[in-house]
């Protein structure tokens, strides 16, 4: 897989070397599945497991890449965004004369399924407030962030996907998780991880914040706004940007002004669209 830098107003777009170039762009018309994994079709061409670079791009602020992948997956590296976070650092961040788009949240959008539930309400910055649920021994956690903190890369990107033992023969006879080892996901067993310490106490509900961020990230833009989630999943966070973009009078489509005194700050240092000149991931 390469990223390369795109003119600006370009976006994400997924390009399968592959296949002659294809182009997929990421956003949320192009979704095509959803279970334990983001994937993207169009004209039939399959662009699989794409939250963790996406979330990456949104985190660290790049709105505009061309990714070139000779496959139908994305690789997975140690189940985290901080192997993209890290690759990006290391080449640097281009700013681009064109101003940055996002998507202001004027009135709340929700989608509830049950007892799981995620909405997105209007609020200045791009804050996430997640809860999750699950059998022992994750139990209950929940996080908070605002990326325009800019914290992402040390106290997001690095929280690992994670699988229960128990569950691993039942996904494998479904042809999911093949790629699946103690080198890209917390394996838990009955007593916790089998393969080594966490990164974070709370790496189980950092890491659905990531796989959030970088689902939304289909809506095209950079979210304004607040996002809260219980319980939600993958088929939930791409439902609630379905729901997003048909509900028109819910969002507008503004610029950040670049010497307003009304806009935060990260707001204004963030006017610039931004690219990354990488190669080699």
């Amino acid at each position: 897989m390469r990223l390369l830098p795109a003119p600006g107003g370009s976006g994400v777009v997924f390009r399968r070397t592959d296949l002659d170039n294809f182009e997929i762009p990421a956003t949320g018309r192009n979704v095509a599945k959803v279970s334990y994994a983001t994937s993207l079709m169009r004209q039939g061409v399959l662009i699989s497991t794409t939250e963790h670079l996406l979330s990456a791009l949104i985190g660290m602020g790049i709105d505009n890449v061309i990714v070139e992948v000779d496959n139908l997956e994305i690789p997975i590296l140690d189940g985290s965004a901080l192997p993209y976070v890290e690759a990006i650092q290391s080449v640097g961040i281009r700013p681009q004369r064109r101003r940055r788009e996002y998507i202001r949240i004027l009135t709340p959008v929700e989608v509830r399924e049950g007892d799981k539930f995620i909405g997105v309400y209007p609020g200045s910055g791009y804050t996430i407030d997640y809860t999750i649920e699950f059998p022992a021994p994750i139990g209950r956690q929940s996080a908070s962030i605002d990326l325009a903190a800019e914290t992402y890369g040390a106290l997001i990107a690095p929280a690992r996907t994670f699988g229960y033992k128990a569950d691993e023969q039942r996904l494998r006879d479904m042809g999911l998780i093949r790629g699946a080892s103690e080198e890209n996901a917390i394996v838990l067993g009955k007593q916790g991880p089998e393969n080594g310490p966490l990164r974070f106490d709370d790496e189980y509900v950092r890491h659905k914040v990531l796989d959030l961020i970088g689902d939304l990230a289909l809506a095209g833009h950079r979210i304004e706004g607040r996002v809260v989630a219980e319980r939600a999943g993958h088929a939930m966070h791409t439902a609630l940007v379905s729901r997003l973009m048909k509900d028109r009078a819910a969002w507008e489509l503004a610029r950040v002004p670049v010497d307003s005194p009304e806009e935060p700050r990260a707001a204004r240092e963030a006017a610039h669209m931004r690219t990354p000149a990488l190669q080699g991931v």
